[in-house]
């Protein structure tokens, strides 16, 4: 299922029920998740079908139709909805927010890599502007609620959500307005409930796709309390090419450690010795197995993310992967990257496309 050159949209009679065009360009959007008789529209369509958790409006919505210049953009309630819409077929690509400038990590998306059989196949990383939304005629000093969605993992019953934290992105400017919060899943969300019920003593955190979307002003641009505010996004898919040429390549392993000390120093050793720059290093803990014995004592057991500068079809990343495998201590734990590694990975995937959008 890789991307297709075509520009057609979905054919006469398809089942999409919803479909927003953007102005000035050949992409879609839809409304909700696509379901199992839905296949029709992925078999017989030329745009590449790209899923993600949040709604029309949000800020990952614009990224995507942004990115991929012909797409068709699926909403889903959870990244785990949209990531198994690719693993069944019902779609091309999933997009996983996996890192903010001003927040740090989204801890969660790594879990879902490690519990989904899905490659990397590209990073886009955008400057997110977020904007303060009301509705026309509404100035901030008529503002006492503000909607957006907090620093916090929202459960459900079948799996963790989350979402980019935009509270936490603005709090210093949030603070100088002294108003009152109010948690909605996204700002798409609070836009709309603002236009529904009229809402004119109430704000919103979100993107000017929101306010176009919802007929709301913007009151003011940049309102993060940083910028610029970068957010990283992984897209996903069911297989992943191995380059011919590697600049501008990143691979992305995880790995766990069993006990013993200095396990962690040799393992990035392999890199070093090897001139290969280790951009990202995250722990998590191993929920299959949370505890390990150290000695007379219990420690929390974790397992390793590692990305770095290199394609696996590269000898100095073969060599550092081979190195790993020797060490008794080394645990593989993720999907193989080819058939030369025995050493599980992702594949590695281009880095190179960085969206900055100030109407974001």
């Amino acid at each position: 299922m890789g991307d297709r050159d075509g520009d057609e949209g979905p054919p006469p009679g398809s089942v999409v029920p919803a479909v927003m065009t953007t102005p000035g360009a050949r992409k879609l959007a839809v409304k909700g998740p696509l379901i199992s008789t839905d296949l029709s529209l992925h078999t017989e369509r030329s745009n590449v079908l790209v899923t993600y958790q949040g709604s029309p409006g949000t800020v990952i919505e614009a990224m995507v139709l942004k990115a991929f210049q012909n797409c068709i953009a699926v909403p889903h309630k959870r990244s785990e909805g949209a990531l198994e819409a690719v693993e069944s077929s019902l779609a091309d690509k999933a997009v996983l927010t996996i890192e903010n400038s001003s927040i740090g990590s989204f801890h969660q998306s790594y879990d879902l890599l490690l519990s989904h059989n899905l490659q990397i196949v590209q990073e886009v990383q955008m400057d997110v502007e977020l904007c303060l939304l009301a509705l026309p005629g509404v100035q901030k000093d008529d503002l006492q609620t503000i909607f957006s969605h907090p620093q916090v993992l929202l459960k459900t019953e079948h799996s963790d959500v989350f979402v980019a934290h935009d509270l936490a992105q603005c709090e210093y400017s949030l603070s100088n307005l002294g108003v009152s919060k109010k948690n909605v899943d996204h700002g798409a969300a609070g836009a709309e409930i603002i236009s529904k019920q009229n809402l004119r003593d109430a704000g919103v955190i979100g993107s000017a796709r929101s306010a176009e979307l919802y007929g709301l002003n913007i009151l003011e641009c940049n309102f993060q309390d940083a910028s610029p505010n970068i957010t990283r996004y992984l897209v996903l898919a069911v297989t992943a090419n191995i380059p011919n040429e590697y600049e501008n390549y990143k691979t992305s392993i995880v790995f766990g450690l069993e006990e013993g000390p200095g396990t962690l120093h040799k393992a990035l050793v392999a890199f070093w010795k090897r001139d290969l720059n280790l951009t990202k290093i995250e722990s998590r803990p191993n929920r299959g197995k949370p505890m390990r014995t150290l000695g007379t004592e219990k420690q929390f057991n974790y397992i390793f993310y590692v990305d770095f500068e290199a394609s696996v079809a590269e000898i100095p990343a073969q060599n550092a992967l081979k190195e790993l495998e020797a060490y008794p201590c080394m645990m593989a734990m993720l999907l193989p990257a080819a058939a030369f590694c025995k050493a599980k990975s992702l594949a590695p995937y281009p880095c190179v496309d960085v969206c900055h959008d100030t109407n974001i």
